[in-house]
């Protein structure tokens, strides 16, 4: 059993059982409203006020995004969770890249020029998309001098966000921190301390292709879930003992009623397989092996040369198929993006699985949101049970249950 790959180094001895819950955002672009609906129940089981019931917090991808402005109001988790909300519920895909006609014939006339000339005349241009109004968005809305805040008055224990190098092919956790990660032993191979900024958000959530890649740390970045084979690890690595973890895909996916499997999938439909591949995190078969790793130490008598610990968890994943969901609302996208995708093959059911990433538009949103504060609610026991101590004020003064080890799609 290779335990590096799992969670813990073998040679990084894990830090002393805290007491700290970790909370675990996966990517999804547009999908990551779900999430938002889930931060919301999570406030409104909270008391009005209180700080964050998280300690660690780590994201990837548009996942990272959630994540930091969640971080950024650790003290007060409903101001943070209503501010979240108010933006998803009101997103326009503008906001996130530029679809204005002149800019997208730009794009077109670059890559046409490009291929015509077999790039000596023209370069093609870095992505797809231009997300400068993405970058712009972000700066108004996250403050990362406010993180600076909340982790020196210990509101929280650190923020980890994930990004990929195009250079050294490995995903890496950049974090900040008020604590250092398990002593000072032996290097995190893959953490990197930073000042974290809005660089390192637009890293993470690079999708290939579709956004350009980001340079800093001296290598250019991309998407934080590619070569990502172990999403739980930066929060467990920071000190957490239990996790919340918050995926964006359907796990019973069905195949769609009369499918032609002798068709020839379209471009836009191998893209959006692309892109669930990518962002298909591995939260189950990671959880069951967490679950072996916690009977293992259950079973051990003497403390483990490895330095594993027991770790509780709770997934919460969406009860619902999101591309589904997407496809009744695709024609909330803008005309250029659904020219875009009849070119290239995904205006119909073929696209829908591309569409649950880029549909940032308010009806579509509106529904994931509402969609993760039902499934969270759903499983409030479970939720309360697993943040104890910072939910018991929350459960009417009954002492929770120890958090359980497991996935749900409500």
């Amino acid at each position: 059993m290779n335990v590096d790959a799992l969670f813990v180094a073998s040679d990084f001895p894990a830090p002393p059982a805290s007491g700290r819950t970790g909370l675990v955002l996966t990517g999804g672009g547009a999908r990551s409203a779900y999430q938002v609906g889930v931060m919301r129940a999570v406030a409104d089981l909270l008391p009005r006020g209180a700080p964050t019931p998280f300690h660690v917090i780590t994201g990837t991808s548009a996942g990272a995004i959630v994540a930091a402005n969640i971080a950024t109001y650790a003290a007060n988790f409903r101001a943070g969770a209503v501010t979240l909300e108010r933006v998803w519920r009101n997103f326009h895909i503008d906001q996130v890249f530029r679809t204005d006609t002149p800019s997208m014939l730009r794009a077109g006339a670059r890559w046409l020029a490009a291929l015509l000339s077999v790039g000596r005349l023209a370069s093609p241009p870095d992505s797809l998309f231009d997300n400068a109004p993405l970058r712009r968005l972000l700066e108004r809305r996250i403050d990362f001098r406010r993180l600076r805040e909340v982790l020196a008055t210990g509101h929280l224990d650190a923020l980890a966000i994930s990004a990929a190098g195009y250079s050294s092919a490995r995903s890496f956790a950049f974090y900040e921190s008020r604590v250092q990660p398990a002593g000072d032993a032996s290097p995190w191979s893959r953490g990197v301390r930073a000042e974290l900024g809005i660089d390192h958000l637009m890293a993470s959530s690079a999708v290939p292709f579709l956004f350009p890649p980001v340079r800093m740390h001296d290598e250019y970045f991309g998407d934080g879930a590619m070569r990502q084979v172990a999403p739980l690890s930066p929060a467990i690595r920071l000190g957490a003992d239990r996790l919340f973890i918050v995926g964006v895909r359907h796990d019973h996916k069905q195949a769609p009623r009369n499918l032609d499997a002798t068709a020839m999938p379209s471009f836009g439909k191998l893209f959006g397989f692309m892109l669930d591949t990518l962002f298909m995190d591995s939260l189950h078969a990671g959880v069951a092996q967490l679950e072996r790793l916690n009977r293992l130490v259950a079973q051990s008598s003497v403390p483990s040369p490895e330095g594993l610990r027991h770790i509780d968890s709770l997934v919460l994943v969406p009860r619902a198929d999101l591309s589904a969901i997407a496809a009744r609302h695709a024609r909330q996208m803008p005309r250029t993006v659904r020219a875009l995708l009849r070119i290239i093959g995904a205006a119909d059911s073929d696209g829908s699985e591309l569409l649950s990433y880029l549909l940032f538009e308010s009806g579509y949103t509106r529904e994931l949101i509402a969609l993760g504060y039902v499934d969270t609610m759903a499983r409030r026991d479970d939720v309360v049970a697993l943040l104890e101590p910072g939910m018991r004020t929350a459960a009417g003064g009954r002492h929770p249950t120890r958090g359980r080890c497991g996935i749900t799609s409500a």
